[in-house]
Parts: C-alpha cells; sequence; structure tokens
C-alpha cells in the first residue's frame, strides 16, 4: 500500500484545541497533542506550524451541532476559526460532526484505565482522533476486486 498525505482533526474548544493526524495509510487516526487557547492569530499559528509540520493537505474540523441538527453560538466560532485557518494555510477545511464525540473520548479513555477528570486535554485530543476516523471511514475508497 503507498502512503497518502495526511490529514490533520480538530476539536476545537474554548480553553483547548484537541489534535489529531491520520496514519500515513490514511485509514486510522491518533491523538496528536493539545494545544492550549490563546488567542485567535496564535492558535491559528500553532495549528499551521503542526499541519506544515507534519505535511497535511487537509484539515477537518469537529462541528458542533445541536441535537436537532441545529447550530449555535460555538458553531460559528469554529467557522470563523476555519475561515482563518483556510486563509492562513491555503488547505481545504472541511467540517465534521462531532455530536457525541467528547462522551465518546471519555468512555474509550475510561474503558482504558484514564482518569480523564483532570486531563481534559488528553479528552479533547481523542475527541479529534474520533472526528477524524468518522471523517476516514466515511472517506474510504471501496476495496479493490
Amino acid at each position: 500500500m503507498s502512503q497518502k498525505p495526511r490529514l490533520i482533526g480538530l476539536d476545537i474548544g474554548d480553553k483547548r484545541i484537541g489534535v489529531a493526524i491520520s496514519d500515513p495509510l490514511g485509514i486510522t487516526a491518533a491523538g496528536l497533542e493539545t494545544i492550549d487557547r490563546k488567542n485567535m492569530t496564535a492558535d491559528v499559528k500553532a495549528v499551521k506550524e503542526i499541519a506544515e509540520r507534519h505535511g497535511a493537505v487537509e484539515i477537518i474540523l469537529g462541528f458542533p451541532q445541536n441535537m436537532d441538527g441545529s447550530v449555535g453560538e460555538q458553531a460559528e466560532k469554529v467557522r470563523s476559526f476555519g475561515r482563518k485557518l483556510a486563509r492562513a494555510t491555503g488547505l481545504p477545511i472541511v467540517y465534521e460532526d462531532e455530536r457525541l464525540t467528547t462522551i465518546s473520548a471519555i468512555r474509550t479513555l475510561t474503558l482504558q484505565g484514564v482518569k480523564t477528570g483532570h486531563n481534559r486535554g488528553l479528552v479533547d485530543m481523542q475527541a479529534a482522533a474520533i472526528i477524524l476516523q468518522k471523517y476516514l471511514d466515511r472517506n474510504e475508497p471501496p476495496p479493490s476486486a
């Protein structure tokens, strides 16, 4: 199998940004790091540096929606971040539904024996991996015959 360009996944919160990356084959996502938020300019710069360091060709942003599919204030913040990130990186930005990813991340980490109460950064990183994995799974090419 040939290597595919890397994708970056982000779980954007008010305090932190969880970052995940796709594997070289484009099959699985793994948590990479957590960015402690400072301000929009510094946050965009930090993500841009990560994308450049890993040769990413696309950035997947978790898009917060309510359970009924409506969007609120946090969704507008993510859209604003996405627009600024697209301008700064020149990379395509894709929005992926992130409903229930934080709950899934906490469950996954708890099952692995990780205490999540004081390690919210790890939860954000795991949520970013779940967001990116959903995107990878949905966009996986069909197996060749």
